[in-house]
């Protein structure tokens, strides 16, 4: 009796000084201490080198770090990819290889750039860690040891997790969701400095893998003393890489609308033309295949995301000179990824894309109506019959701007490469309990991106508005998605070319306004939504179904993924664009019979699909 009492009280002790240990003002109180304690108060300025090695590239960092307030300047030398970044207490910036100067307010990038300020700072040290509401989580153990887990939210900023080690009470991990992104950033290699301990190694995990690892090892560490606010501030920066032949004022170009999304000529490095997909969503990138042929070196192994849960892998070139009708823009850092895959979705070749760089420069106006797109210089445009301005942030590199759907206050990201009318974010439905409040719908895929098909449940939205722009009933996606673009809670939903299409839409990125101009012609293919319920893309011997709705026509009259549709009505899918069948499927009427001769392994048989409304 007495042992098994002695053994209570120890585990009771045990237990109790666990809890203490745990408790989040000690565990802070402990780091302090273990990073050298009252060494740290009089530090005001963290200057530092480091080497970089990541996701296929190596090069230099160097950062100034206020440590007073978690200011913040960095520049970056990669090889094919350089840049800047900094936060001035205000707004974050990026400088990108051209030199070109954004500030970055969209999505979460803000309350990112807080959350940054206040590590940097070490404000959980203060007696009120500054302002920050801290939890803890309790002992978590991993691979690597045992962590006291706390879970903080700066003032203004969102919540993140910090590890400090039970043994050393050093931090050794941050989590932290960025976007769509889980990213955890181990920290390690503490070494003493001036008094204090630094950490030198430094790696960052975006979830895409181990190949995709960044590290970072500190080789320089210097403590200044303060330094003056316009060591932080945004540098300023005139571009000068881009223009219109013959110093006209604008250039108008032939476009095609094709499923919603836009196809243009443009020539690379004075060859092509190629036709590019134009998409306010993505950058200028070309195919490895494009980048061979005008004889650029492809750097690096970059993990792309967007609509869908997969990576596609990319990589840099440096010196692409594009042109786009009479516009042009010189010396770029281009992303090369391999596009020519999605060739399959729409049954076009898609060697490039225009993107963010081009549309950065210039004035751009897409008229949808008349299929043109204009490139203005933005010294000489004039907006007073551009329609209804629209202020936008960037959200990265996509224009976002504030809005309604259904009178719940959102944030869109406007993208033009999006064939859909809107998708909204999984945490945005989720949190607004809309697909509870939409009764009538389909989990369906609904597009296809760089990360493969995007899914959700498919509804109609009753009230959908932009800026001050009412846009009316839309058809809406309310994604399921758990990794992606869509997966993320920084931005509210994605509105794509089945809205846009609707106006004439002019982006003035130097001033950050769009404007929407409601089209007076006749507007085809809005509102509507696949009448059949398949979804297929280009495959071998016809087009390939890759994904039936439960219950819809095309399940009950006997389709399955992995069907080739080799003709319809008696008609060879050869003479038939499989984006233009998607939009017939979409616009027939119901009742209407579409006849589609498929084959299933080596069997040849006719399938009759009766159309109906599905949502």
């Amino acid at each position: 009796m007495k042992s098994k009492i002695a053994a209570l009280a120890f585990l009771t002790a045990t237990s109790m000084a666990a809890l203490a240990a745990g408790a989040p003002d000690e565990i802070l109180k402990a780091n302090k201490t273990a990073m050298g304690g009252v060494a740290w108060d009089s530090k005001a300025t963290l200057k530092t080198e480091a080497s970089y090695d990541g996701q296929g590239l190596k090069g230099i960092t160097h950062s100034l770090s206020d440590l007073k307030d978690g200011r913040t300047i960095s520049d970056f030398d990669l090889g094919p990819f350089k840049g800047a970044e900094g936060f001035d207490g205000t707004a974050p910036w990026e400088r990108d290889s051209s030199g070109d100067i954004s500030e970055k307010k969209g999505g979460d990038a803000l309350v990112v750039a807080v959350n940054d300020a206040y590590r940097t700072s070490n404000k959980w040290w203060l007696a009120d860690h500054g302002g920050a509401s801290i939890e803890g989580k309790g002992e978590i153990a991993d691979a690597n040891g045992r962590y006291d887990v706390l879970i903080i939210t700066p003032k203004g900023g969102k919540a993140f997790e910090a590890w400090f080690d039970v043994k050393t009470h050093l931090l050794a991990k941050i989590v932290e969701q960025r976007g769509s992104q889980k990213i955890i950033t181990q920290i390690s290699d503490y070494r003493p400095e001036s008094g204090v301990q630094v950490p030198h190694k430094i790696v960052i995990d975006q979830g895409a893998g181990e190949k995709y690892l960044q590290t970072l090892m500190t080789t320089k560490v210097e403590f200044l003393g303060p330094q003056p606010a316009s060591a932080y501030a945004k540098p300023v920066f005139a571009i000068n890489d881009f223009g219109i032949e013959g110093g006209a004022s604008s250039a108008t170009m032939p476009i095609k609308i094709i499923n919603n999304h836009i196809y243009g000529e443009a020539k690379v490095n004075g060859k092509g033309p190629y036709t590019f997909i134009f998409d306010t969503g993505g950058r200028n990138i070309i195919t490895p295949a494009v980048a061979k042929e005008i004889g650029l070196k492809v750097e690096g192994s970059l993990p792309g995301q967007g609509a869908g849960e997969g990576v596609m892998e990319g990589g840099f070139s440096n010196g692409l000179n594009l042109s786009v009708g009479k516009a042009f823009v010189k010396n770029q850092l281009a992303i090369v990824f391999p596009l020519d895959k999605l060739g399959d979705i729409e049954g076009i070749p898609m060697p490039g894309m225009v993107g963010y760089e081009t549309f950065r420069r210039f004035v751009t106006r897409i008229d949808y109506g008349a299929e043109t797109l204009t490139l203005i210089d933005p010294a000489k445009f004039d907006p007073k019959d551009a329609g209804t301005p629209i202020k936008f942030e960037l959200n990265d590199h996509i224009p976002e701007v504030t809005g309604t759907f259904e009178g719940i206050p959102a944030k869109f990201d406007i993208d033009t490469g999006s064939r859909s009318e809107i998708t909204i974010t999984k945490g945005f439905s989720e949190q607004h309990g809309l697909r509870a409040k939409h009764p009538k719908g389909v989990d369906a895929v609904d597009g296809w991106g760089v990360g493969g098909p995007s899914t959700g449940y498919i509804t109609r939205g009753a009230e959908l508005t932009l800026g001050s722009v009412k846009v009316g009933p839309v058809v809406a996606g309310l994604s399921d998605q758990g990794k992606g673009a869509f997966s993320g809670n920084d931005f509210s939903g994605n509105v794509g070319g089945g809205v846009l299409k609707r106006f004439i839409v002019t982006f003035d990125y130097h001033n950050q306004v769009m404007y929407l101009k409601p089209r007076t012609d006749k507007i085809e293919d809005t509102g509507t939504y696949d009448r059949a319920g398949l979804w297929m893309n280009v495959g071998e011997g016809g087009y390939k179904v890759v994904a039936v709705t439960k219950g819809a026509p095309a399940e009950e009259a006997g389709l399955k993924a992995g069907d080739i549709i080799q003709s319809v009505d008696g008609k060879p899918v050869t003479g038939v664009r499989v984006g233009d069948l998607r939009k017939r499927l979409r616009n027939d009427k119901p009742g209407t019979v579409v006849i589609f001769g498929i084959k299933r392994g080596e069997a040849t048989s006719e399938v009759k699909v009766t159309l109906r409304d599905l949502i």
